[in-house]
């Protein structure tokens, strides 16, 4: 689906840089002029980050995670009041078809992913409500911030609150709230605020300290992390088991593996009991010779052989160039690859361990004797 995003207001922020035009970014800034400086800053300082192009809605009523529970695959159904998961609804053959944060905070289940995203999202969720008291609707009017780094601890007085939030737990603010992240990076918030608000906010956090970083930051650490985006390094075969989104609320993931009764759980039952993932996402070191960086979708391959799919191509201030991949898993780290046209190779700390012994094949063993 297309979604024309209006440019963020932010953009008029002297030295913004908008992302390029037809990119899922292009409503907010890519950099400031300093691209590695905002690496550096969201990793050593404190850096603050418009992703006021993410799409928001809200689900109200008091069956709100009960019913959201019994669709998606996240366990949500007994969520505290100020936590956060992130959560995925999938198909029948358990392909990811959404990738979505939510917080629920004082009543209302808030909730967040791309902008190309939200409105078919959203129809879906409308859509299954049937006679459960929940209602879904769009936030157009509340935007994202995000806030990177160890000295976050620093804009308490700016933000209005007394301690920084756990790991997917959330605290209000003014209008809003703001929830910690466990990525990109080890300090990562995201401020939910009215949109109204988005230029206030922005210049109260620079004024207290945060250095002012275009989504070219956030990529980079997000793409160093090994988090992929849905629609970007995810294809319409992706299973989540492919792209780490197997776990809990407090493994960091987005699908729980102790529930079931929801789209697609089959799939996901399957692949953790008896089976591998066709495919692993992985960390490429690009050729920085390169005149030119291949573009997101690009085919990964080894010998003349499709061997993967490339996603977000990034420059990383200590990295390089860098990339994420979904790669056949039967490709072991030191094969030359090439992606598009430039050459590659895997990080081989980003390849999934393969010597755990899934329950299904456990079980199987103890009723043979071994």
């Amino acid at each position: 689906m297309s979604v024309v995003v209006a440019p963020s207001p932010v953009l008029h922020t002297p030295g913004a840089v908008a992302g390029a035009p037809g990119s899922p970014d292009a409503a907010v800034a890519w950099h400031y002029g300093d691209p590695f400086g905002e690496q550096k800053a969201a990793v050593a300082r404190v850096a603050v980050v418009d992703r006021s192009h993410r799409s928001v809605a809200t689900i109200t009523g008091a069956e709100r995670l009960s019913w959201l529970h019994t669709i998606t695959s996240q366990h949500i159904a007994a969520l505290p009041n100020g936590h956060s998961a992130e959560n995925l609804d999938l198909d029948l053959n358990g392909r990811v078809q959404h990738h979505f944060v939510l917080t629920d905070l004082d009543g209302t289940v808030w909730l967040d992913t791309e902008a190309d995203r939200g409105p078919e999202l959203l129809a879906f969720l409308q859509k299954m409500v049937f006679w459960a008291d929940a209602k879904p609707a769009a936030a157009p009017e509340q935007a994202v911030l995000s806030l990177l780094g160890p000295q976050v601890n620093t804009l308490l007085d700016t933000l209005g609150i007394a301690e920084l939030p756990g790991v997917y737990e959330a605290v209000a603010v003014p209008g809003g709230f703001l929830r910690r992240m466990p990525w990109p990076g080890a300090d990562s918030f995201d401020l939910v605020i009215p949109r109204a608000e988005l230029t206030d906010w922005w210049a109260r956090l620079t004024a207290a300290g945060a250095t002012p970083a275009g989504m070219w930051a956030y990529e980079a650490l997000r793409v160093a992390d090994l988090r992929p985006r849905i629609g970007i390094d995810t294809d319409e075969r992706t299973i989540p088991h492919e792209a780490r989104w197997i776990g809990g609320v407090d493994e960091h993931g987005a699908v729980h593996l102790d529930k079931g009764c929801y789209r697609g759980q089959e799939t996901v039952a399957r692949v953790h009991n008896l089976g591998k993932p066709p495919r692993n996402l992985v960390l490429l070191h690009l050729d920085g010779s390169a005149d030119e960086r291949p573009a997101t979708g690009a085919e990964v391959t080894a010998g003349g052989r499709t061997v993967g799919r490339l996603g977000t191509v990034i420059d990383h201030y200590e990295l390089g160039p860098i990339a994420l991949a979904l790669v056949k898993r039967s490709v072991p780290a030191g094969t030359e690859l090439v992606a598009g046209s430039m050459a590659a190779a895997i990080d081989p700390d980003s390849i999934p361990a393969e010597d755990v012994v899934q329950p299904g094949r456990a079980a199987v063993d103890r009723l043979r004797g071994r």
